[in-house]
Parts: C-alpha cells; sequence; structure tokens
C-alpha cells in the first residue's frame, strides 16, 4: 500500500488563533498557562486533519510557538550565550525574549528561510560553542501525537542544514568544525525521540538543494552512517530545488528513506529512478495554492507505484507551513469569482488531494473516478479561461522603448540636481514608509469592510491619522516625511487590491514570522493598474508640511515574490507586468509633485533560486522589472528603495544596477555587518543603513545607535550617509516608536555638528 505523509502543517491555526494568543501573553492579558494550553489544542486539530484525510503518519515537532530553528537552537544547546539563559532551564518568556530581544540584548538576528517569505532565526556560533541535548520539544510533541491515537512521525531539521544556516560569531573560525561536537547532540535528541517509539523520524536538509562546498557535502557520509546507528529509520527530506547533482551520495547513505521535491525540480525524478529504498514523490505544490491536476500527478506516480509498490510514498513537496489553512471558509471568494475559487487547494484540500492520489494508486482511478473528473475540468477551464489573458498587456510589453528600463542620466548628474531642490542637512533623516498601525486604523479598516461605516467617515478617519504622523514626524524634525500607510492593510495587499489580475481570500493566512502573518494576495491573471492607487493619500499629507514628502510604493519583485503567483506563464513576464503598471503609478506622483518615491524591494534577495547557475538569469529579469516601475520620470525625482533582513554581499553588482538614487537597508541585528560589503564593493549610490532593529519594542540606547553610524560613517561617505531605522514601524506601538526615533534623531543630530 502506498504510504501518505506531510512534512510540516500550518501554525498559527485557521484564524491565526496561535498570533493572538501570544500577543496577548506578550501584553500580559494571557497566562502562559492558557497559551500552552491553546497551542496543545492546535497542535491536536491539526493531527486529526490529517488523520481524517488518512495519512499513515502525522507529523509532530513540526508546531513551535516562534520558529523551528529556534526551537532547534534550544534543543541543541546552541542558544547565543550573550543572553545568559541556561538551553536546559529555559522558560517561555526567555525563548521569547530570544526572539524579540530583552532590555539588554538585542534579538537574535531574523533572515529569510531559503527563497520563502517566511523568516528563521539565526543560530550564532562561536568557536566554543557547546553543545548540550535538550530534545523536551520533540519528545513532548511525539508523545502527546500518540496519547491521541495517531501514528506520528517527529521531524527534525538536519545537523548539517542547521550548521550551514548560522553565522559566526566572535574569534575567527569555521563554523563546520562544530560538526563533530553537534552529531553526539543528534544522536542524543534521535535516541530519545526512538525510545518513546518513534518507528520513522524525519530530517531535513534543503541546504542539499543549494550549492554546498565539497568539505559539507562530503560530510554526509560520515554525519548520517552515525545518526542511523539510532533504532529508529530515517527519512532524509530534501526540497525547495534539484538534488540530482548528489544522486550516487544520496543513494549511498544509510538512511531508510529520501524525499524529493518533485514540483519544483520533477526532473530529478529520473536520476533517482534506481533508488532502492523508501522514495518519498513531493507531488503536490507546498508553496502554492492551485490546485492540482490528479490525472497528471498519476501519470507520474503509477509507473512509480509499479516499480516501487509499498516502497512509494508520496507527499507535499515541503512543508504546508507556507500555504493558507482551508479554502471551504472562502465563501465570498467563491461568490465573487467561482472559477478562481476552483483553480485553489489550500493545505486541507492539498492533504485531501493526496488522500485521493493514495486511493486511486491503492485501489484504481475508478474509485475515484469523480474526483478526478472534477480535477480535469478545473484544470481545462483554467487553462481556456479568457478572463486571465489580456491582449493589450502582452502587446504593451513587446512593445516598450528602447532603454525603457535607464534612467536618463547617470547617478552623479541626477544626484546634484536632486540634492539642488531638496535642500537637506547632512546625515538626512527618513523612516522606511509605515507607522504603527493602531487599533483604531483596524477598527476603521474592519468597520468600512463591514458596511459600517461609509467610505466618506472612512477616509476622514484616514486622513486624520496621517496628519497625526505627520505632525509627530515634524516635532522629531525628521528630513523627509512620509505619510504613514494608514490607509494599507499590508505593503503587498493593498496594491493588488487597486491593481487587475489580482483576487483575495479572506483567511488565506501564512506565517512570516513569529506572531507575524501574511495574505498573500492571487495572481491569477495578466496585470494593469486602472487608477491611481497612492497618489491623493500622498498629495494630502504633502499639504499638511512643507517638508518633503516620500511617496511610498511596493516593487514589482517584492509583489511577486509576496504573492501566490500564477504558475501558467513565467515569473519574470509577470513581474514585468507588474513593473509596467507602477510606472503609471510612479509617472503620476511625480505629476502631482511627489517627487522622492521609494519603491521597496525587500524580496530582491529572497527571489534568487537556490543553484547560483541560474542567477544571472533571475537578477536580469528581476533588474529590469524594478527599473520599468520608475521607467520615464525626470532627473530630479529621487528614487529610492528599500531591502531587509537578506544577505546582499553576493549580489552587490545587481543590487547596484538597481541604478536606486537611494537604498535603505537593515543592518542593526548585524552590527553594520551587511554595511561592510557596500563599503567594500564602493556601492555607488546613496545608502541608509538601519540604525535600530523595529522588530523589537526595546528602545536603543544612543550609545549603540551613535557606535553602528561611526560605523557607518568609516565605509559610506557623510555626504551619501543617510540615517533610518531598519524597516516600517507598522507592528511597533506609538510610545516605543516616538522613544526610538528620538534616540535617533538626537544622535543624528550630534554628530551633524561633530562632522559640519
Amino acid at each position: 500500500m502506498t504510504t501518505f505523509h506531510v512534512l510540516g502543517f500550518p501554525r498559527v491555526g485557521a484564524k491565526r488563533e496561535l498570533k493572538f494568543a501570544q500577543e496577548r501573553y506578550w501584553r500580559k492579558e494571557l497566562s502562559e498557562q492558557d497559551l500552552l494550553a491553546l497551542a496543545k489544542a492546535l497542535r491536536e486539530k491539526n493531527w486529526k486533519h490529517q488523520a481524517e484525510a488518512n495519512a499513515d503518519f502525522v507529523a509532530t515537532g513540526d508546531f513551535t510557538f516562534y520558529d523551528h530553528i529556534l526551537d532547534l537552537q534550544v534543543a541543541t544547546g546552541a542558544i547565543p550565550a550573550r543572553f545568559g539563559f541556561d538551553s536546559q532551564q529555559l522558560t517561555l518568556a526567555q525563548y521569547f525574549e530570544l526572539a524579540r530581544g530583552n532590555k539588554d540584548q538585542f534579538a537574535i538576528e531574523m533572515t529569510k528561510w531559503f527563497d520563502t517569505n517566511y523568516h528563521y532565526l539565526v543560530p550564532e556560533f562561536s568557536k566554543n560553542t557547546q553543545f548540550k541535548a535538550n530534545p523536551a520539544h520533540y519528545v513532548n510533541q511525539y508523545r502527546e501525537a500518540v496519547a491521541n491515537g495517531h501514528k506520528a512521525k517527529p521531524i527534525i531539521v538536519g545537523p548539517l542544514t542547521f550548521l550551514w544556516l548560522g553565522k559566526e560569531k566572535g574569534e575567527a573560525f569555521n563554523r563546520f568544525d562544530l560538526l563533530a561536537k553537534l552529531v553526539p547532540v543528534y544522536q542524543q535528541i534521535l535516541t530519545a525521540l526512538a525510545n518513546e517509539g518513534a518507528e520513522w523520524i524525519q530530517i531535513d536538509e534543503p541546504a542539499l538543494a543549494l550549492d554546498l562546498p565539497k568539505p559539507w557535502i562530503d560530510a554526509f557520509q560520515s554525519v548520517y552512517a552515525d545518526l542511523s546507528k539510532v533504532n529508529a529509520k530515517l527519512l532524509l527530506a530534501t526540497y525547495f530545488g534539484s538534488v540530482a547533482e548528489h544522486a550516487p551520495l544520496l543513494k549511498s547513505l544509510p538512511v531508510a528513506g529520501l524525499h524529493l521535491d518533485l514540483v519544483r525540480s520533477p526532473e530529478q525524478l529520473a536520476t533517482f529512478a534506481d533508488y532502492d529504498k523508501v522514495l518519498s514523490t513531493g507531488v503536490i505544490e507546498g508553496r502554492n495554492i492551485w490546485r492540482a491536476n490528479l490525472n497528471s500527478v498519476l501519470d507520474v506516480l503509477e509507473p512509480l507505484k509499479t516499480k516501487l509498490g509499498e516502497r512509494l510514498w508520496i507527499a507535499p513537496s515541503c512543508s504546508l507551513l507556507h500555504t493558507p489553512y482551508d479554502l471551504s471558509v472562502e465563501t465570498q471568494l467563491q461568490e465573487k469569482n467561482p472559477d478562481l475559487y476552483s483553480w485553489l487547494a489550500f493545505t486541507l484540500q492539498k492533504v485531501e488531494e493526496l488522500n485521493l492520489l493514495k486511493q486511486a494508486l491503492n485501489h484504481g482511478r475508478a474509485s475515484v473516478q469523480a474526483q478526478l473528473d472534477a480535477s480535469q475540468v478545473a484544470a481545462d477551464a483554467r487553462k481556456n479561461s479568457k478572463v486571465i489573458h489580456k491582449a493589450e498587456v502582452a502587446a504593451r510589453l513587446a512593445n516598450l522603448p528602447a532603454n525603457a528600463d535607464q534612467r536618463k542620466s547617470p547617478f552623479a548628474e541626477r544626484i546634484a540636481k536632486q540634492n539642488a531642490w531638496l535642500n537637506l542637512p547632512l546625515l538626512p533623516t527618513t523612516t522606511i514608509g509605515s507607522f504603527p498601525q493602531t487599533s483604531e486604523i483596524r477598527h476603521a479598516r474592519a468597520s468600512f469592510k463591514k458596511g459600517e461605516l461609509s467610505l466618506a467617515d472612512y477616509e476622514t478617519a484616514m486622513k486624520k491619522e496621517i496628519e497625526y504622523v505627520v505632525r509627530k514626524q515634524e516635532e522629531l524634525d525628521l528630513d523627509v516625511l512620509v505619510h504613514g500607510e494608514a490607509e494599507r492593510n499590508d505593503m503587498v495587499e493593498y496594491f493588488g487590491e487597486l491593481l487587475d489580475g489580482f483576487d483575495f481570500t479572506k483567511f488565506g493566512w501564512v506565517q512570516s514570522y513569529g506572531s507575524r502573518c501574511v495574505k498573500p494576495p492571487v495572481i491569477f491573471g495578466d496585470v494593469t493598474r486602472p487608477e491611481p492607487m497612492t497618489v491623493r493619500w500622498s498629495q494630502y499629507a504633502q499639504s499638511l508640511t512643507k517638508k518633503v514628502m516620500k511617496g511610498m510604493l511596493t516593487g514589482p519583485v517584492t509583489i511577486l515574490q509576496w504573492s501566490f503567483v500564477r504558475n501558467d506563464i513565467p515569473r519574470s513576464t509577470v513581474c514585468k507586468q507588474i513593473g509596467v503598471a507602477l510606472s503609471d503609478e510612479v509617472l503620476d506622483l511625480e505629476k502631482a509633485g511627489i517627487k522622492v518615491i521609494q519603491i521597496d524591494e525587500p524580496a530582491i534577495r529572497e527571489g534568487l533560486p537556490l543553484k547560483r547557475a541560474d542567477w544571472d538569469a533571475y537578477l536580469q529579469w528581476a533588474g529590469e522589472a524594478f527599473r520599468l516601475s520608475s521607467m520615464g520620470v525626470a532627473d530630479d525625482t529621487q528614487i529610492h528603495t528599500h531591502m531587509c533582513y537578506s544577505e546582499f554581499n553576493d549580489i552587490l553588482p545587481a543590487i547596484a544596477a538597481l541604478d536606486a538614487d537611494v537604498i535603505t537597508i537593515e543592518t542593526s541585528r548585524s552590527d553594520m555587518e551587511l554595511l561592510t560589503a557596500f563599503g567594500d564593493f564602493k556601492y555607488p549610490n546613496d545608502i541608509g543603513p538601519g540604525v535600530y532593529d523595529i522588530h523589537s519594542p526595546r528602545v536603543p540606547t544612543e550609545a549603540e545607535i551613535e557606535h553602528l553610524l561611526r560605523k557607518a560613517l568609516n565605509v559610506v561617505p557623510k555626504e551619501r550617509l543617510w540615517v533610518n531605522p531598519d524597516c516600517g514601524l507598522k507592528t511597533r506601538g506609538w510610545k516605543e516608536t516616538i522613544e526610538q526615533l528620538e534616540v535617533m534623531m538626537k544622535v543624528t543630530k550630534k554628530l551633524r555638528a561633530e562632522l559640519a
């Protein structure tokens, strides 16, 4: 019989129950006991869904209060020593301090999980890191599942991926040298699970889809020789890309099974056709929401079933963490856009798709013929839909002027014209765009959406919030102001609601980090901008002040990356469609007198293909799409961009090729580490390194910001250095926001006086 399992489940609940409970706990409105009880109920619900869908194992160890890599840091004793916490006796409050910082320590650095929009907390390794096993996280969840009557499969990220995802801190060394100390700790964790009765343990090594150095690849043989001594069967899981180049190694490893992502890299299946152990086939998309054509999937699986028999397992391509919970609650979408609704599958629908595939493989297609027919009807309807394709969009892309994505003059000429009218002081200050989304803002938005607040009253409420933001910035004496984005629910969703070719869910939330969830738009058709989206809000904000007002847009790559994107045409084409649509908005802002315009692209780095051989092609079309978004602007219009929580060291030529007049980047958690690379590269344009971490409520000291700014001044000429926070302030409260910005401004003015 074919085995069906999942590689992980969404953690926050169908309606973000965990998010709201966490935030109440942080505000001391909910007890730890109640938070733990809610988490237990969510886990039990997840297991019940898997069991009811006929899964042979339920996934355990995948649930986390913040991040699964933070859980692994605790389990291996590798939490940062600077906090002074004991990983063996770590309290829940201390666990959250690792993630969010406290009055004495900044939070653990955060960056993107491979090429997804999920953020993990980066392990901090030192030459003297001492690992110590604490398997409680994994053991307790396994026990819970078994106690609920389930057959469970624990999941843990493997030692090589764990080390690879970390960073060296302190005295120079190679973290690879820690492997010999780490493996015995893994053995202890796996042994603890085996002693509980775990028959199979899934060990995730997604780093295999990267271009790992040879010593790291070579180490898999000895590492898994040691881990396989544990009295349990190991399923080595790879995902997010092809591992075909490692086929000889993977076939030789002493593991009981191997998982392949056959959605991202279907071609690699041929390389593993002679694999003689359990082969777990990731055939249902774990990162997007499109319904599978089950007949097409069975065309791949049926020959495998004949060949492998019971050694064939079926699964999603990766953890379902990246997909929303349940499509069936999207009644509004079903009524408004029934065609699109019929083309989608969320987590619960994906596990049901796997259930249908299992039944078809075990009992023949006829046993689920009606469901297969429905799947085929949906696939054919989507392929032939006339709603999706617009001839005028294709024509506009095909007939762009020569060099449409290039500015009229080089940066040196542009910046001179911009400085002439901007007349900003040395070390000009600004923020990244958003200000706190207060309960009043959220209540007004919710009331408006429910029809309880008229459009006029809603806009009056938003204008009141915008005026408040402008006045506060004036009081702080910031140089380039923003309107605060009170009217925006999300930096991508807002634009998706105003662009054609997009649609939306009501409960399609996915976790970005911790308690932060996003509800990505669905790009299902060709993209156009019917009318201006931000102009009147920016005009209104500018009318309130004599200071410069910055227009705020989200860039095409980020809109692409943070949406569920159609998979029937190349992503590059979708991205250029968005860029061209945004260019209409940029030119309208310019005509309205808003001549400093920020086009945020925090997702440029995360969009990189995992294999370096594919980088150039991606960076070429992504850079072109970004430049297209400001095509045609005058030299004296200043284009900003913002990027955060990603590494850029290895793509700096491509970042420079974006040719933004000013780039702002996240650097505070890494102690300006990233800025050093910009300095070594001699980044040619203006730059604003973030001087404090906005993802923590902690107010930085003057000494901390001064330390960072002085480091920046050692790298960036003072005439080209801007001062700003790491990212937008949407998630912060007003009290800490004002206090944080006051410190930033005080230090900036001190250094201005010194440099004058």
